[in-house]
């Protein structure tokens, strides 16, 4: 996997003007709390008092920050983006070989849903209530992917395939692993991906590769 994760811009007021550190930290506790609210309530019944009284800030405050609910929760979807992707490249880039960078890079993947079970029901939502940011979410993996399977294919390590479908399927594998196995789980152990599960996905998905 090769994700560049940009530089995520510094961010300001709705007026534009820079935020201070205190500021900074204010918008990240209203991002944490829709966070939580969109998940537990859905987008439908999440509101901004919702969101600020789990953030514990003045109503007011929120609109320091973001214009509008739609504007907070797509700038969520892209936060939770930037950070999976983060998970998934910290992990992978650990790898010496393609097939050990998948390895990492799903158990980064399902570590950071493990701590955010939320991203799964807020993506969700975004297929209704944000498209263009359901869209942008998914790309932005899929592009990462697609050039470092390309580069695996070309230096024979895995099996010549078209790198966008290989790239897509990749990641139904892991969206619908963690899905059953993290956010469906009601045992002790929710919250993790058992080891026998990874190990037979794993297996899956070096026979679908046509590791060496």
């Amino acid at each position: 996997m090769a994700w560049r994760i940009e530089e995520e811009p510094p961010p300001t007021s709705t007026r534009g003007r820079p935020l201070s550190a205190k500021g900074e930290r204010t918008r990240r506790g209203l991002l944490d709390a829709a966070e939580q609210v969109f998940g537990a309530l859905g987008y439908q019944d999440a509101s901004i008092v919702k969101i600020t009284e789990a953030a514990e800030v003045a109503q007011g405050t929120f609109y320091i920050y973001f214009e509008s609910k739609r504007q907070i929760f797509d700038e969520l979807v892209a936060d939770l983006n930037r950070r999976v992707r983060r998970a998934m490249s910290e992990g992978s880039r650990q790898g010496h070989t393609r097939t050990e960078a998948e390895r990492l890079g799903f158990l980064g993947f399902f570590r950071f849903t493990a701590e955010h079970p939320a991203l799964y029901r807020i993506i969700r939502q975004a297929e209704f209530a944000a498209p263009d940011a359901l869209r942008r979410h998914y790309q932005a993996i899929a592009d990462g992917y697609v050039s470092g399977l390309r580069g695996a294919m070309d230096d024979g390590e895995i099996a010549a395939a078209d790198p966008e479908v290989v790239a897509w399927a990749l990641m139904g594998v892991g969206e619908m692993i963690g899905m059953r196995w993290i956010l469906w789980r009601d045992d002790a152990e929710a919250g993790e991906v058992p080891e026998h599960v990874f190990e037979e996905m794993y297996a899956f998905v070096r026979r679908g590769l046509g590791a060496r």
